[in-house]
């Protein structure tokens, strides 16, 4: 299905970019993390890789071009596939919008301006907003600061690393000064264009710079209200609509028209709610979740209903319980695992799931990796000859090899194994591209490099990209075999389990072997099960005959 790819955000400030250089043209094959144009921001000019495979059908900006953020860049899929319905879309929406930007003028002839009076920002000071690193990027969580407030910042200097959809990536300063202020906490989470920090001379006010900052979005947004809006908010006779009402003590109490009907509704006394919105204003979020303080019971229960329960006690037996305190903690989950969460979802609940397990007989592979890590400098581990061994399967197995696209299947002529791995947050999968093509001893080093990478938070989006096939290994941790969710839009992921050292039957003799279990969990609508078998027939015979592997 076709991508379309529009114009990113690459800086804080950005509000239009400039195509300098397009490095793909029409009809080009395009692969994940290639280039696919250099564009000029407010900054500097920047590479934009593609996050998506397939054929470039369509380039909406050409070259020496200039467009707003989000505008139509760029339409990536399938070679000869109709993109005049994504077109008409685009072009749809461009009417939309010109049409609301006419439409405001007459309101604001009928209005008072709103932004007379407010403050303005300082000259020299700057708000960094919350960038947008990926273009499917919706909010970001701040994972360390790199500079703390009252440090000076010089452009170009790293401010912070900061957790994106799809990697956690350094994210540098554009201006010089004194760092302000700083708006999102380390762990904190913030959408796209929230308040980041603020840059500027030292002795700056900030709270004036930061009430102008959102004076200045607040006038935009009343400037685009609609009348009836503006009438809601405005003092009313009607206590429903009246975003402002009495409390017992005579303070006036600020809050949303649909909080106070909630409110009204349960019943709930908002002098005794604790407003999170602007200014202390209550609002929905806030109403839901409030919990009334509990009452002494010693001070409701009646005088009777004491001595009756304390004859009770008297007269019960002593029973022993166990005396303890409840205790919960809430942890906020971090940008990596919620959108591991919705990817595996997504895949458990898409595709239909089965599972093949095989039991492979590992004595000659533990003798062949002994002699081959008795070389000097080489080291391969017992997950490296599986990667082999999947990658040589894989050329056997084509059908494997594939991706569901709905109305077609996509056959992969390239093999690119994932290798999963376990980091602090979740799980992390670094892609071994061509791996079919490499050498026992480059997949020991590329492994570890990877894994290195991603267990430091230092892997780029491109390297844990465009995977055919994943591999997962939980046998370094005694477990002996499990079944793994597939990891999209692959066909099937191995899940490799440990060596297990159990009496077997060789030559008609009981005698010690080493064994290992791999399980093979396939998409049904893409590999059958007579397709699944054969193809752990294969591994099997790589692994159980390793030299088979270095011919």
């Amino acid at each position: 299905m076709a991508e379309v790819i529009n114009m990113p955000r690459l800086s804080d400030t950005m509000e239009e970019g400039t195509v300098a250089k397009w490095l793909k043209q029409v009809g080009d094959k395009i692969e994940e993390g290639d280039i696919l144009a250099e564009i000029e921001t407010d900054k500097a000019t920047m590479e934009f890789e593609s996050f998506n495979e397939g054929t470039l059908l369509y380039i909406g900006i050409k070259e020496g071009d200039t467009a707003p953020v989000d505008s139509l860049l760029a339409i990536i899929g399938e070679k000869g596939e109709d993109i005049s319905g994504l077109l008409n879309n685009s072009s749809s929406e461009d009417k939309e919008e010109k049409q609301e930007e006419a439409a405001p003028e007459k309101v604001e002839k009928e209005a008072p301006k709103a932004n007379s009076g407010t403050a303005k920002i300082p000259e020299g000071v700057e708000i960094v907003k919350m960038p947008r690193l990926s273009d499917t990027m919706e909010e970001g969580t701040v994972a360390t600061w790199l500079k703390k407030v009252g440090d000076e910042v010089e452009e170009g200097d790293i401010l912070a690393e900061i957790e994106t959809d799809k990697a956690t990536m350094e994210f540098e300063s554009f201006y010089s000064g004194i760092l302000l202020y700083v708006g999102i906490n380390e762990g904190e989470s913030a959408p796209v264009d929230s308040v980041l920090a603020v840059i500027g001379p030292k002795g700056t006010d900030v709270d004036a710079v930061l009430s102008a900052g959102s004076d200045s979005t607040a006038a935009a947004e009343t400037e685009s209200a609609p009348e009836e809006t503006k009438k809601s908010e405005s003092p009313s006779t009607n206590g429903q609509e009246s975003t402002a009402i009495s409390a017992s003590d005579g303070q006036r109490i600020f809050a949303s028209p649909l909080a106070k009907k909630i409110a009204q509704d349960k019943g709930i006394d908002l002098g005794d709610v604790k407003g999170s919105g602007d200014q202390g204003r209550i609002i929905k979020k806030d109403v839901e979740e409030y919990q009334p303080k509990q009452k002494s019971a010693e001070k409701t229960a009646p005088v009777q209903d004491k001595a009756a329960s304390t004859q009770a006690a008297v007269a019960a037996a002593p029973i022993n319980l166990p005396v303890g305190q409840e205790g919960t903690e809430e942890v906020k989950n971090s940008q990596m695992r919620k959108v591991i969460a919705k990817r595996l979802g997504e895949s458990k609940f898409s595709a239909p799931h089965y599972y093949l397990t095989i039991e492979v007989d590992m004595d000659y592979a533990m003798t062949s990796r002994e002699q081959i890590n008795s070389l000097p400098e080489t080291k391969v581990s017992f997950n490296d000859m599986v990667v082999k061994a999947c990658a040589m399967a894989l050329k056997k197995h084509p059908q494997v090899n594939t991706s569901w696209n709905n109305e077609t299947t996509r056959y992969n002529h390239h093999i690119h194994i994932g290798v999963a791995v376990a980091v602090e947050e979740g799980l992390l999968v670094p892609v071994l591209k061509f791996a079919d093509q490499m050498t026992l001893t480059q997949i020991g080093a590329t492994v570890k490099d990877l894994a290195g990478k991603a267990r430091n938070k230092k892997i780029s989006p491109a390297e844990m990209e465009g995977s055919t096939f994943t591999v997962s290994n939980l046998g370094m941790f005694g477990i002996s075999e499990f079944t793994s969710i597939i990891n999209q839009p692959n066909s099937a992921i191995l899940s490799v389990g440990a060596i297990v050292q159990k009496p077997v039957v060789k030559n008609g003799q009981i005698v010690v072997g080493n064994t290992m279990k791999v399980t093979l969990a396939c998409d049904h609508r893409t590999v059958d099960g007579a397709t699944g078998a054969q193809f752990l027939q294969t591994l099997r015979a790589y692994l159980e005959n390793p030299v088979t592997m270095l011919a």
